[in-house]
């Protein structure tokens, strides 16, 4: 796994797009063994019943709970980590933010709307307003000054959305990827995958990078060429090429999740 700080010469994109003459060949073999792995995995766990309702494996599945979700800290986590989202978003089509606050926060509102976390925002008193702001600024110019430039050539897709339904219903596989770059349709593997936390990374961090790439492999039948997470409360991005051993793991994560859940 490549592991960079944003005192690198490289740039976050240069590292998930490397060099096009030392790429594999596409794979799209693995795709259907991973998905009888699985398949077989989660019926040694729940049987042959259909549940009434399905077990929900999500990322966030995967990650490790820092603080209550009934906390102001947490709102205000949840609320920066949805505004470097839509800088990101932002950055991805080419333009040029430079007030990444209040830009983010404008592409949010046209979003959603109204929702309980922007009621929360709306309630913020003035000196919470202003320690968001600096937090939201800070983590921007992380993004920003580490991210590179992104060609539209690349077939930039944010916040894209997959679902997998497994076992007859039993389990069903969401995602949402910040950030892919590449296509499927090539002979060589080009897809590439970007996670942004505004978090420290941790181990956690590794296993959703996995979850990631076996969910984009079990929607396209394509294996990824390469998956990553980039922390903007640190600069470090973690880079690591995607195999069928790493898929296999993530397989074994999702079975740790579901058996779990099943006690």
């Amino acid at each position: 796994m490549s592991s960079l700080l944003d005192a690198s010469p490289l740039s976050v994109l240069d590292v998930l797009r490397g060099e096009r003459t030392s790429r594999p060949p596409a794979n799209d073999m693995a795709a259907p063994g991973l998905r009888a792995l699985v398949e077989d995995s989660i019926y040694e766990v729940l049987g042959p019943t259909l549940r009434n309702t399905p077990l929900v494996v999500r990322a966030s599945s995967f990650r490790e709970a820092t603080a209550s979700p009934a906390t102001s800290y947490s709102s205000l986590a949840r609320v920066r980590g949805v505004l470097i989202n839509q800088l990101l978003r932002l950055l991805s089509v080419g333009l040029n933010v430079e007030d990444a606050v209040g830009e983010s926060m404008l592409a949010w509102r046209a979003e959603v709307g109204t929702n309980d976390l922007t009621d929360f925002v709306d309630q913020l008193s003035d000196d919470e307003r202003a320690r968001l702001a600096t937090d939201v600024t800070a983590h921007g110019v992380t993004l920003q000054r580490s991210l590179g430039s992104l060609s539209s050539r690349w077939m930039p897709r944010t916040s894209l959305r997959a679902y997998q339904r497994l076992a007859g219903g039993n389990v069903v596989l969401r995602d949402v990827t910040d950030l892919m770059v590449g296509t499927t349709t090539s002979d060589e593997a080009s897809v590439a995958l970007l996670d942004v936390t505004t978090s420290p990374l941790g181990e956690s961090h590794e296993r959703v990078m996995r979850y990631h790439a076996l969910v984009q492999t079990l929607r396209t039948g394509v294996v990824p060429l390469r998956t990553a997470t980039f922390s903007t409360a640190t600069g470090e991005l973690w880079c690591v090429d995607v195999d069928e051993e790493l898929l296999v793991r993530s397989v074994r994560d999702v079975i740790d999740v579901v058996a779990s859940w099943s006690l």
